[in-house]
């Protein structure tokens, strides 16, 4: 089974200053000061979580389906804070704490990158209440032919097939990095969590991004 994204892939949210990795292990301590963790209240008033990041010292970065009525978003910097999200931008058409990472050209994509989260850790497994690494590797887009809406050029194939380790349910809107730098986040997969799954490439909205970023 296939889990289908919803048309727009981003999320910025605005926060007023003050999918859990399978077969990874617990980061160090303030090792991803960029790290946001994303408690959502839906429409429905149910609860969920997604991971997120900081481009900005008060936007985050996440998946568009990480949206809900209300969003705390919590910093792991030295000190542990939520922070309520101010205002949402879907996508439809610096300090210690705080990285921007502009993608590079796709040529020089390093081939394994890692991805950080706290969602679950097993198909039946809970979510973790430490934050999570793992290193996963960049596929070629046939590797992920079974995902009928996968498009190369805006989404990744990540994770390999022989492997067990991959982003599942509580990852989602956390980012991708290789060689240091965001190149994707963590969108959509199968549901049993077998590898590849499906990231959203930032890169091509690297415009809108900044857009929203100078206006507000």
């Amino acid at each position: 089974k296939v889990l289908i994204p919803i048309p727009f892939a981003l999320m910025i949210m605005y926060v007023k200053p003050n999918r859990e990795i399978i077969g990874g292990t617990e980061s160090k301590p303030h090792s991803r000061p960029y790290m946001a963790y994303l408690e959502i209240v839906t429409s429905r008033e149910k609860q969920v979580a997604c991971g997120g990041f900081l481009i900005r010292s008060d936007f985050v970065l996440t998946a568009a389906h990480c949206a809900g009525r209300s969003v705390t978003v919590t910093l792991g910097a030295q000190n542990i804070q939520k922070i309520e999200v101010i205002k949402q931008f879907p996508y439809a058409n610096m300090t210690l704490m705080v990285q921007i990472l502009l993608p590079l050209p796709r040529s020089l994509f390093s081939r394994m990158c890692q991805v950080a989260g706290w969602g679950r850790t097993g198909v039946k497994e809970p979510a973790s209440s430490t934050l999570q690494e793992v290193k996963l590797r960049l596929m070629e887009p046939r590797a992920c032919s079974h995902f009928p809406a996968f498009d190369h050029n805006l989404q990744l194939c990540v994770g390999n097939p022989q492997s067990t380790k991959s982003a599942f349910k509580g990852d989602s809107g956390g980012p991708l990095l290789c060689a240091g730098v965001a190149q994707g986040i963590v969108s959509y997969g199968l549901s049993n969590a077998k590898p590849p799954a499906i990231f959203t490439r930032i890169s091509p909205y690297w415009p809108w991004i900044d857009e929203v970023l100078k206006e507000n």
